[in-house]
């Protein structure tokens, strides 16, 4: 969403002198870069717990980081306040912090060196991919909370057993304004809305605790009945089958994984080995691989900023550049790695739209947006059938991944056996324990039906970040099970 360029002026109390004027002091030490990132966020959420919206909160976040490059330093100060007083300090920090000297080659706009394209013009709203149609800030509390009475309403509707219900509904708004030495100036308005329910039930032997949720990056136009249902119907999905599950016999095994939510492997066992910066530091399983089969040429993995309304979708990363589809492996080919400015000047390539941030109080590092896997050849009834004993997992959690060398383990949320080509027993209690680049060499398989999740997925690499993640019905030859 945008709003005219005088608006964030105004809410940042600043003159487009007066970032000129931070600029110049940024770089008043010999750094060859700098910019400013202005950040107004509200953030609002509502939570039903016994039938009741008896509890909610309000935040703002407000305030501006100022960066300075020169060659490998960074020095980087913020500011909670946009007086000019405090805005001059916080620049006069960043500037100290990355004082050097100025050496040939050291912009990251070196004229002897890459020259990136540059992002300078207004934003276009016909290119918004988050347009509003009714604002969060506009809307009452009350009628926010009926949304979560309906959800609660509809899970009981829907299976006797439920014991606890907890609800949550929140939203932020962020405004948002960049500028940097380039002069460059871009500036937005981020919206974001989260639904999301956590079930307890219980058969009178067994419990089963149950979790789901929608994002967007949208208004409260979001908030449907459609949606109501849609989540209600996710978060009961093969509950008779939940409260049968059991814990199978462990060991090496074909693991067919489901198409939508497993993409958290893919994002988080895979995709941060093709960020940058842990390549431009020699830490990823994949450097030196650009250009060279990795997979099976029926794979393509793709890192879209670009899909509208998605909770990873960005007009432009928290650097000013563009968001677009980067094609990170094409039909088994490592054609590109996910870039801020400073690993793109590092590999002569241009930036990706990768450069993110948390808040204001962060520098930018390359980060996933939405990650997923497009769509291959295969029937996914007919990648089960091929398997005469593994596992088929639609849901993982709790993973931990060694970033740098990709080895994961995921807990598995819900599954089944897989016996002579048939789902039968449901499981639980199980872990998938792999090295993510090796299982993309072993999938032997990929569906014809990707998906890419619309969960509330939140991204940890040393900032947190919203993202989306995605992939097709694959099989994996030979991944290590855990279980009895």
């Amino acid at each position: 969403m945008f709003h005219a360029k005088e608006y964030y002026l105004d809410t940042f109390k600043v003159t487009e002198q007066d970032l000129d004027n931070l600029i110049a002091i940024a770089m008043g030490s010999g750094g060859t870069y700098a910019d400013l990132f202005f950040e107004n966020s509200v953030y609002c959420d509502l939570m039903l717990r016994d039938s009741k919206v008896a509890s909610g909160g309000f935040h703002q976040d407000y305030g501006v980081g100022i960066r300075t490059l020169c060659g490998e330093k960074t020095g980087y100060a913020y500011s909670e306040s946009t007086r000019p007083e405090a805005m001059r300090a916080a620049a006069a920090s960043a500037s100290a912090i990355g004082a050097g000297n100025i050496r040939n080659g050291d912009s990251i706009a070196a004229e002897d060196g890459y020259v990136p394209r540059l992002y300078k013009g207004k934003p276009n709203p016909a290119a918004d991919r988050y347009p509003v149609t009714s604002n969060w800030q506009d809307a009452k509390p009350e009628e926010l909370a009926k949304i979560l009475y309906k959800l609660e309403d509809s899970l009981r509707g829907k299976d006797a057993r439920i014991l606890k219900i907890m609800a949550a509904l929140s939203w932020q708004n962020s405004d948002v304004l960049m500028y940097n030495s380039y002069c460059e100036l871009k500036y937005e308005t981020r919206p974001m809305g989260t639904l999301a329910v956590s079930v307890i039930l219980s058969d009178g032997q067994n419990m089963v605790n149950t979790h789901a949720s929608r994002s967007f990056r949208s208004g409260c136009e979001m908030l449907t009945d459609a949606l109501v249902e849609e989540l209600a119907a996710e978060a009961l999905k093969n509950m008779d089958d939940k409260f049968k599950a059991g814990r199978p016999k462990g060991g090496k095994m074909p693991v067919v994984m489901g198409a939508g939510a497993s993409g958290i492997l893919l994002h988080e066992a895979m995709g941060h080995a093709f960020e940058a910066d842990f390549i431009r530091k020699g830490q990823s399983v994949f450097n030196g691989m650009l250009g060279k089969t990795i997979c099976s040429d029926d794979i393509t993995i793709v890192d879209d900023g670009t899909i509208k309304g998605n909770r990873g979708s960005i007009n432009f990363d928290d650097e000013g550049v563009p968001a677009q589809r980067t094609v990170m492996v094409d039909h088994g080919v490592l054609t590109s790695f996910l870039h801020d400015r400073i690993s793109a000047r590092a590999l002569g390539v241009q930036p990706t739209g990768n450069g993110r941030r948390e808040s204001f109080r962060y520098a930018p590092i390359p980060r996933m947006r939405a990650t997923y896997m497009e769509s291959g050849s295969a029937n996914p009834a007919d990648i089960i059938a091929s398997v005469k004993k593994g596992i088929y997992v639609d849901e993982f959690s709790n993973g931990q991944v060694k970033i740098g060398e990709g080895d994961f383990t995921f807990y598995v949320k819900s599954g089944y056996l897989i016996e002579n080509g048939h789902l039968t027993m449901p499981v639980k209690d199980i872990n998938i324990i792999g090295n993510g680049p090796r299982a993309l060499g072993q999938i032997t398989a990929v569906g014809n039906d990707a998906l890419i999740d619309k969960g509330a997925w939140t991204c940890g690499k040393e900032q947190s970040a919203p993202v989306s993640c995605g992939i097709p019905t694959v099989l994996v030859d030979g991944l290590t099970v855990g279980g009895e």
